[in-house]
């Protein structure tokens, strides 16, 4: 009988974790124009107008809305790029991130 001869790992693999997720949240307030929240959900989270319309009714009902989830850095950028499009057209439309659960 033939015998095999294994050789025992030395190394070790690296664990590597997925990045922290973090909710871009649509805050609602009473001045914005419904459809320039969602022209700026449309061009900035790249949805269709069912899904904005979605979003802002929810945002309109409750206050507050996920709009999307991404990792920190994206999340942040996407959140503070919205926000600036309604300074730039004089609303006071505003966008946040927090960790997801």
């Amino acid at each position: 009988m033939g015998s095999t001869r294994q050789k025992p790992r030395l190394g070790t693999r690296p664990v590597v974790q997925r990045p922290r997720l973090y909710k871009v949240m649509l805050l609602n307030d009473d001045f914005t124009p419904r459809d320039f929240v969602v022209s700026v959900l449309q061009a900035e989270f790249r949805m269709d107008e069912g899904a904005a319309l979605a979003v802002m009714t929810t945002a309109h009902q409750r206050g507050t809305c996920v709009v999307a989830v991404f990792p920190r850095d994206v999340a942040e950028t996407k959140a503070t790029r919205a926000t600036d499009m309604a300074k730039a057209e004089g609303f006071p439309l505003l966008f946040s991130t927090e960790p997801e659960e």
